[in-house]
């Protein structure tokens, strides 16, 4: 039992005395809601928890197994009670209540009286009656000591796990199990995933997605029996369609249940399905005391299981208990929900089943990049709801565009970025009155007013200010949008940093992981993260950044290079994860490197060979490569085993790295070459492949200046001189070309290549996330001119540094697929089906034209929408 005793000045001041039935994420909220309204200067409050530890965040419960610590976890400041003299009792609940005394007692026997009682005791977990269910190794999902448990039985050996419900917890579950190391069951009674959020729609695209990850889903099934051994620990789980898996661990995250029979053994009113029921005020049958959170039925007959309409009741309690001269009152909430779950984006809000009459559905899907969105349309165009699978980032612009008519077509709101006519709204198109934080109520407006009237110049202290994103964090990026363009048309400087997890650039952060050594994003966000960010999860914008940095300084701060790796793997998107390119129906390409676009015959036999064996749509690239297309992902491994026999390695034709290096025939050949320009670019291409970059780099060599590589079209180009070589630089093909400056000219090969190698290392150095060399020679000061100072005169002195760099690289590249292909482990992520290891993806089709294969248009996953239909894709 911990206890926190009373501050002495606020011991001193007599006053009434408020009880705290206890101590989770709601129940915190409303303490603060006490200090910001004074009450905590002038009461006495007691607060009585049965967790063994102070209010910590359940949302991100499972960031544990990423590494975040318990104390990681804890809400609010460390001495938060002690400054506003607020007792605290951990690890002792209350377990009786006499309303006529106003007392309550503890299971200890420590009994104190109240003016007011506010019971905020939460949730159970629901485990149904399935024989078995006390055996050893059997668990429940719901508090850090869960946990810990978990953590302490998978490591006694077992080598499966089941987790009994497919919702969000459980999902959160079963990637737990997976992190321990454990071959991962779900089993969901309802016939999809996360049934109560998603769609049919959404939870293909889900289930897609998890069982790619390596997980095992069965839907439309529950559990019979747990089977146990003499021992009584379990060694089996029977599905009620009679199948068995063996599994040595079970998790239950079947549902939760009010936890409210502290009301019903004091004669508190109870609803007849649970739940203590409270008035618009949060006040019980007795007016002395109130219920908040997961334990109360709201006034619209509802039990709300969210953490927003928790804290909506914790500051409308604080409200009356406070005496408000216009208190709040709750009469719903918004039950929106935005989360990363298994390190996919899951969200619905609104009608996000269509519930209305003559509503609309208004759908984007590609299920095999596990994408999926549904927007619900009125009859009158206004958007009534939607549900977002694999893709979230507009979630904080149509969540609060709910119950308006959008301001473009709604089609423009579910397709990808400049896939349509005009651009989707920000969230600066919002209204003033948009709610942009549905945890704590927070508007655009209020937002707008923290930075030009409260004085906030960042997002911290918007946040301090106004508590938007504090809560689950799914308003974050939209409130840096906001936040951003708010300062920006006041001409206040904005923060630079990179996303509201550092505030760091990407090259402030690429230094801090050279010079500190810092081989995983779990230290450069502990260490070096926004306060409110370390011990977190990170996001969508920084993980893949610094997955990059690190995997470009890998040799130098001795790292694992391998993009795959225990924590790289997660960090990756979908093409970076199969090593291959993800085509538009679901296949994935094959492109082995061809430096120079040279290759023998023998070569080019064993690239026929497996085009004709695999049935692939085989094609000359423009960069001189031979692109292999309409493999499944389980071939992948297969295909790739003979081309490595042959000699052939990756082309990394997947990653934000060099792609290929260009070449005319050259002197060789040609009567107007004046250079060996194909065993430069074969140089270059071998001395830089596998090079991770800020975005993707393309090079070329020409011959003569006739040009026929078009090298200056190219991120670094050169062409051959009577008198050596010509350096172009920030070349860029595309929909925004651009021609390539000289940097330097009439160089040896030595030189060349030195320049290059510091060009290309200041590059990756210096420049932004997804930056192309063209729009960072653009952007950086002193533009071209100070390039050529750092590159070529050394006017800062790092050459010597920089070229190490790169020398570390070249002396550390290891091919990714001759190193997949040589670990078995690493084969097993290669399954198009994890529960039917070698069974095609029926989804997967392809008709013939000209001599050849290409997708069947009738089974390509696109959108259906209401009026007109449009087609996506994921090249």
């Amino acid at each position: 039992m911990t206890t926190v005793p009373k501050a002495t000045a606020a011991a001193e001041t007599p006053g009434p005395t408020i009880v705290l039935a206890g101590h989770g994420m709601v129940g915190q909220r409303f303490l603060e809601a006490l200090a910001e309204r004074g009450v905590t200067d002038r009461a006495r409050v007691v607060v009585l928890g049965e967790e063994p530890r102070p209010a910590y965040d359940r949302v991100r419960l499972t960031s544990y197994f990423t590494g975040v610590t318990p104390d990681g976890l804890r809400l609010g400041e460390s001495d938060f009670a002690q400054r506003h003299g607020i007792e605290t009792r951990l690890g002792d609940p209350v377990t009786a209540v006499d309303r006529e005394a106003r007392t309550v007692t503890t299971r200890s026997g420590f009994t104190v009286a109240y003016d007011t009682l506010v019971l905020a005791t939460g949730s159970y977990p629901f485990v149904p009656p399935v024989p078995g269910k006390d055996a050893e190794g059997v668990f429940v999902y719901r508090t850090i000591e869960d946990l810990l448990a978990i953590e302490a039985y998978a490591q006694r050996g077992p080598t499966s796990g089941a987790v009994i419900g497919g919702g969000l917890l459980g999902l959160e579950a079963a990637g737990a199990l997976s992190g321990l190391g454990l071959d991962t069951h779900v089993v969901e009674f309802a016939p999809r995933l996360m049934p109560v959020q998603v769609d049919e729609g959404g939870g293909a695209a889900l289930r897609r997605t998890v069982e790619g990850m390596g997980l095992h889903v069965h839907t439309g099934v529950g559990a019979k029996k747990i089977v146990a051994d003499d021992a009584g620990a379990v060694t089996g789980l029977v599905l009620s369609d009679g199948s068995a898996l063996d599994t040595g661990l079970v998790v239950f995250s079947a549902g939760i249940r009010p936890r409210d029979q502290l009301a019903r053994d004091c004669g508190l009113e109870v609803g007849e399905r649970g739940g203590i029921a409270v008035d618009e005020h949060c006040r019980t049958s007795d007016p002395a005391v109130y219920a908040i959170g997961e334990c109360a039925l709201a006034a619209d007959g509802r039990v709300y299981g969210l953490v927003a309409p928790g804290y909506e009741m914790a500051a409308t309690a604080a409200d009356a208990v406070a005496e408000q001269a216009s208190p709040a009152r709750f009469t719903g909430a918004d039950t929106s929900t935005k989360l990363k779950l298994l390190g996919v984006d899951v969200a619905s809000f609104g009608d996000a089943h269509g519930t209305a009459d003559g509503c609309l559905d208004v759908v984007w899907a590609d299920s095999r990049a596990g994408v999926y969105k549904k927007l619900v349309v009125g009859v009158d165009g206004t958007l009534l709801g939607g549900v977002l699978v694999g893709d979230a980032d507009a979630y904080g612009t149509l969540r609060p565009l709910t119950g308006s008519v959008p301001p473009v077509p709604p089609e423009q709101l579910v397709l990808p970025a400049g896939a349509g006519p005009t651009a989707a709204p920000g969230p600066s198109a919002l209204p003033d009155d948009a709610v942009v934080c549905s945890c704590h109520n927070v508007t655009k407006g209020a937002i707008r007013s923290a930075v030009t009237g409260d004085g906030c110049t960042d997002v911290p202290a918007v946040k301090k200010c106004t508590k938007a994103g504090t809560g689950c964090g799914s308003c974050v990026k939209a409130l840096t949008t906001l936040v951003g363009d708010e300062l920006q048309a006041s001409g206040v400087s904005t923060d630079s940093g990179l996303c509201g997890c550092f505030a760091h650039t990407r090259a402030e952060l690429y230094e801090i992981v050279r010079v500190r050594r810092l081989a995983s994003y779990a230290r450069v966000l502990d260490e070096h993260g926004r306060p409110e960010a370390r011990g977190g999860d990170g996001c969508e914008t920084c993980k893949p950044v610094v997955a990059s940095v690190i995997a470009s300084l890998a040799p130098s701060i001795g790292a694992d290079g391998y993009v795959l790796n225990g924590e790289q793997a997660a960090l990756q998107d979908t093409n970076d994860h199969f090593l291959a390119n993800l085509q538009r129906n679901g296949s994935y390409s094959v492109v082995p490197r061809i430096p120079g676009g040279e290759i023998t015959p023998e070569k080019l036999i064993v690239i026929g060979e497996v085009a004709r064996d695999f049935g692939l749509y085989t094609k000359i690239t423009g960069g001189q490569r031979i692109d292999l297309f309409g493999a499944a992902v389980d071939q992948l491994p297969l295909i790739w085993s003979r081309l490595v026999d042959a000699g052939f390695e990756s082309g990394h034709a997947y990653g934000k790295a060099l792609r290929t290096v260009k070449s005319c025939v050259g002197r060789t050949w040609c009567r107007y070459g004046v250079q060996d320009s194909v065993r430069m670019a074969i140089d270059l291409e071998l001395r830089y492949r596998g090079l991770r970059a800020p975005h993707k780099l393309k090079s070329a060599v020409s011959g003569c200046a006739r040009e026929c590589a078009e090298a200056r079209g190219k991120d670094f180009g050169v062409i051959a001189t009577a008198s050596g070589w010509n350096l172009y630089v920030g070349g860029n093909g595309g929909a925004e070309p651009r021609h390539a400056d000289l940097l330097t000219q009439d160089l040896s090969d030595a030189e060349l290549i030195r320049i290059i190698d510091r060009f290309l290392m200041f590059y990756i150095r210096t420049a932004d996330r997804l930056e192309r060399t063209s729009a960072w020679l653009e952007r950086i000061d002193g533009g071209l001119e100070h390039v050529r100072d750092v590159v070529v005169h050394d006017s800062l002195g790092i050459c010597d540094e920089l070229e190490q760099l790169m020398a570390d690289h070249v002396a550390g590249y290891r091919d990714e697929w001759s190193a997949t292909l040589d670990d078995p482990e690493r084969l097993r992520r290669f399954v198009s089906f994890v529960n039917a290891p070698g069974t095609p993806d029926p989804s997967v089709r392809f008709v013939p034209e000209r001599d050849q294969i290409k997708p069947d248009l009738n089974v390509l996953a696109g959108p259906v929408l209401p009026v007109r239909s449009l087609e996506g894709s994921t090249t």
